[in-house]
């Protein structure tokens, strides 16, 4: 339930009057920093979205962790090998990160299993786990912006969004999940006959998580937060397009004190390091948030080795249903929002646009006005409402859809086709006269292309 919520959740951050919302993001030196860049640079923040063709901004932050966290240890892969994780504004080399491989998904989990096995981690009180989860809420508050700013520059999010949103989300997250740990209880049952009967929570032991690219940092949370609050010990798979978020902060979650090997990083490829964990025999739990297609996949390797529990969080093409007696602004700003957040890179996406045909033209018109209206550009620039999609690969496969609906039919009525020469930049982009049958109704696109269908 709680994946489904992150729009209305973020919605609320972002159109909230309350200016606490946004004092840490607009008033750190950080973002004085990235405000100061930007002026340098002559931006402004009422330009448009030809900002992308701009020279980018230089990110108000260095990469520090780039290898892989294991037994509490940054370290180089077994095989040495390192790929590269890049900037979506560019294309170019942000740095090279360890490339982990089924060996060190060995290493990693043998750490985790002998921390669960013989480590405090489990056995020390639930009040104690706690206070080091909250002291990490701490640390990240502390470090917000850079954590932000980390996050922006491998990702393509806005850093207002990262700023203001993400990572106080994040922090809250963990507090959250803090406050769980000395309240997670069992029960005693009634029975029929002179029996007793009780039920008594444990930790299960190693959990295996593989997160996504699209929120790094809030995946890192959902997935480590229960688990650690729980009192079970971690090996995580980053996505390889973002890595370098997770290793910073799991760099403050040693700070604050959690023990050697029980949150382990492997940074690597889904075939590799990925497959390696979902099979492998000493993970005893796994959970993974991708796509519809891995998500089999990754279910099939782990009930073929040790039959180990999965929670899978998958793609989506959920509908937007506008009725004829909705408020046709309100309902196209919420549709706006609901496709076009986050680079359209949301699996609960509003990505299938219903209305009715008694207000379908009104409600076409809104659209392309808002559509037309958002600011395009690198995501350090503030006033940005859309950065670019995270890779060349997502970007092409974007672009095939926008292909395919104009080829299916579909009239397009705004953008369409990339924005500047450099780096991943998708124009907002709206077909109108979609049918049931298209591709770009069918298939998630994960991108900034707004679906509209109408329907009596």
């Amino acid at each position: 339930m709680a994946a489904r919520r992150i729009p209305l959740l973020l919605s609320r951050s972002f159109t909230s009057s309350s200016p606490t919302l946004f004092s840490r993001g607009r008033d750190s030196s950080l973002c004085r920093a990235a405000a100061a860049a930007a002026a340098s640079c002559g931006y402004s923040t009422a330009s448009s979205a030809a900002a992308a063709a701009e020279d980018p901004i230089t990110p108000p932050v260095k990469v520090d962790y780039t290898q892989l966290l294991i037994n509490g240890q940054f370290v180089d892969s077994a095989s040495g090998k390192t790929f590269p994780t890049l900037d979506p504004r560019t294309g170019d080399v942000i740095t090279h990160v360890a490339e982990g491989e089924a060996e060190d998904v060995n290493r990693a989990v043998s750490a985790a299993r002998k921390a669960f096995d013989e480590g405090p981690w489990p056995r020390m009180t639930a009040y104690e786990r706690s206070k080091i989860i909250l002291r990490f809420a701490d640390l990240l508050e502390r470090h917000n912006d850079e954590i932000a700013a980390l996050e922006t520059w491998d990702n393509g999010k806005p850093f207002e969004q990262s700023a203001q949103t993400e990572v106080p989300m994040t922090t809250r997250l963990f507090r959250y999940y803090a406050g769980w740990a000395d309240k997670i209880q069992g029960l005693t049952a009634p029975a029929d006959g002179p029996y007793h009967v009780q039920t008594l929570h444990e930790p299960i032991g190693v959990a295996g998580q593989i997160i996504p690219w699209n929120f790094p940092l809030l995946m890192f949370a959902w997935k480590v937060g229960p688990a650690l609050a729980c009192g079970n010990t971690i090996v995580l798979k980053t996505a390889e397009q973002t890595p370098l978020s997770a290793l910073y902060v799991s760099k403050l979650l040693h700070e604050a004190g959690l023990p050697p090997g029980v949150l382990n990083i492997v940074s690597g490829y889904g075939p590799t390091a990925g497959a390696a964990l979902a099979s492998h025999m000493e993970v005893d739990k796994l959970a993974f948030t991708g796509s519809t297609t891995t998500g089999k996949i990754v279910l099939q390797l782990a009930a073929k080795s040790n039959l180990k529990p999965v929670t899978l969080e998958l793609g989506g093409k959920s509908p937007f249903i506008v009725c004829e007696d909705a408020d046709v602004d309100k309902a196209a700003e919420l549709a706006h929002y609901a496709l076009f957040f986050n680079q359209g890179q949301c699996c609960c996406a509003g990505s299938r646009t219903f209305v009715h045909e008694s207000v379908y033209d009104q409600f076409v018109e809104k659209a392309n006005a808002l559509a037309m209206k958002r600011v395009v550009g690198d995501p350090f620039k503030g006033g940005i409402q859309q950065g670019p999609q995270i890779d060349s690969e997502q970007f092409e496969k974007i672009l095939k859809y926008i292909r395919s609906g104009v080829d299916g039919g579909a009239k397009l009525e705004t953008g369409g086709e990339r924005l500047g020469a450099k780096g991943y930049y998708i124009k907002p982009t709206v077909f109108t006269g979609v049918k049931d049958d298209m591709l770009i109704a069918k298939d998630e696109i994960f991108g900034p292309v707004q679906s509209i269908l109408k329907y009596k």
